[in-house]
């Protein structure tokens, strides 16, 4: 955060982008539009604020009976979300050992009146009467909200419900999980080192990390017997920093990707008994590439020439964002501006050995990362999601070579978009299987202390995803 710029001037960019959420648009889009100075304080503040929304909404309900015009009422959204506790303090075990929030209330109350009194004079006393109000009342505003879901749990109803019926035993601690803040993860890209001598260079640098380890197999309810082996290359910081300051990074030495990410390449490559072996100069297609850090990983890790990648993305402006990593990183790619769902435009006949499906999907298991896509969803759009995904991978199908395999991934925590997603899928392709050793993982749900996790991976570090890797027989 900027220390140069004012609270009262964040909070009001804060406020801003917040409002742009709250009418349908993207954080990023919002962000955008704000100051480059201001912009990295910005984003610290959104994100807080966002975490925080569902209970900053009920308090203000509870402190103002007519709902102030959106400039002002984002500002106090903004400002009670600051007064309230950081999110890691709410879930057990998950706190830092404080429940002070990151600026004494004084401050905030003070910064927050200022930065209304801008925008409307007359409502700056307003604004100060409500905000302290809360200072003075705030255990038992707090405590009159128990009954309500939305500001107990910071998601939209729907959310919540479809969470409790895809998850009975999980929904609360995947709850907690996203209104945590997500650590970086690195991608060590090992044709230019090793993990362990990128550490090193991490420690030359003041910048403490250490190697992380995801189950690439784990024991569900379908699949007993994981097999314990997780991404080689992924390294978890002890504190996010920007990317320039990362040892090599212009250089193509190193990512920034999510751990369970990072095990998309690693399962599509791997060698299995129940899969012929990948030819040399196998053709793979990831079929949904932006912004290309999964393409990125199936070279890195396979030897010069070893694989013949052809990267598609339907946005243009996206694709770009996949040539400038191939780039950075010195590989070698084609990339194509197509729709996967339509290959009767693009496909040149020649069937795949190998294709990543990395669907679009609701986002809903990277919420840490973006906690502005919990306010923008709509209960609507998975169903709407999941007929797309149904869609590519109906099309998707008849590309690949008998052998060969098809990874299906979403950054999705709803069986929607996973678990039945592939179900359906199976009873509509009889040649489709499957691939048994080693199991897919399926949903990923990287809980920390959670008794009831039947071994599911347990690494609080990796995002939520669902993974399925198939066999066509």
């Amino acid at each position: 955060m900027n220390p140069s710029l004012p609270l009262a001037t964040l909070l009001g960019h804060a406020a801003d982008a917040v409002q742009a959420v709250r009418a349908g648009q993207s954080l990023n889009e919002a962000l955008a539009r704000c100051p480059d100075a201001a912009r990295p304080g910005t984003q610290a503040l959104s994100f807080e604020v966002l975490r925080k929304l569902g209970t900053a909404t009920a308090l203000r309900a509870q402190l103002v009976k007519k709902t102030p015009k959106p400039p002002i009422d984002s500002l106090l959204l903004a400002a009670l979300a600051l007064l309230l506790p950081p999110p890691e303090a709410t879930d057990a075990g998950a706190s830092d050992g404080t429940d002070a929030p990151s600026y004494a209330p004084h401050t905030v109350v003070d910064q927050a009146v200022q930065a209304i009194r801008k925008r409307h004079s007359g409502s700056a006393g307003f604004a100060n009467a409500v905000l302290r109000r809360f200072v003075r009342e705030r255990e038992v505003l707090l405590a009159s909200l128990a009954g309500d879901a939305v500001a107990q749990f910071n998601h939209p109803q729907w959310w919540i419900d479809r969470l409790r019926a895809d998850w009975p035993g999980h929904w609360r601690a995947i709850l907690a999980a996203d209104n945590r803040r997500a650590p970086m993860v690195l991608r060590i890209n090992q044709q230019r080192g090793s993990v362990d001598d990128y550490l090193t260079r991490l420690t030359q640098a003041g910048l403490p990390a250490q190697a992380l380890a995801l189950p690439a197999a784990v024991e569900t309810e379908e699949t007993v017997g994981a097999t314990n082996v997780g991404p080689a290359s992924a390294v978890v910081l002890q504190r996010p920093v920007p990317v320039n300051r990362l040892p090599g990074f212009d250089a193509g030495d190193v990512s920034v990707q999510d751990a369970a990410a990072q095990l998309a390449a690693q399962l599509l490559l791997a060698d299995s008994p129940d899969l012929p072996r990948l030819p040399n100069g196998a053709l793979i297609l990831d079929a949904c590439a932006a912004p290309g850090g999964k393409t990125a990983h199936l070279l890195e890790m396979s030897a010069a020439g070893a694989c013949d990648v052809l990267a598609l993305d339907r946005d243009v402006q996206r694709l770009r964002r996949v040539d400038d990593t191939l780039l950075r990183l010195g590989l070698q790619a084609r990339t194509l501006a197509a729709d996967a769902a339509r290959p009767a435009e693009w496909w040149d006949g020649r069937k795949f050995d190998a294709i990543l499906l990395d669907a679009p999907c609701s986002a809903s298991g990277i919420v840490r990362r973006h906690p502005d896509i919990r306010w923008l969803r709509r209960a609507t759009d998975i169903d709407a999601l999941a007929l797309t995904q149904a869609g590519l991978l109906d099309a998707l199908w008849p590309l690949l070579k008998t052998g060969g395999r098809l990874l299906f991934c979403t950054c999705s925590v709803f069986k929607a978009e996973g678990e039945a997603q592939i179900d359906a899928f199976l009873q509509r392709q009889p040649d489709a299987d499957p691939v048994l050793r080693p199991p897919s993982p399926g949903h990923l749900l990287p809980l920390a202390d959670n008794p009831q996790n039947r071994g599911l991976p347990c690494t609080p570090q990796s995002d939520f995803f669902f993974y399925s890797l198939l066999a066509k027989r």
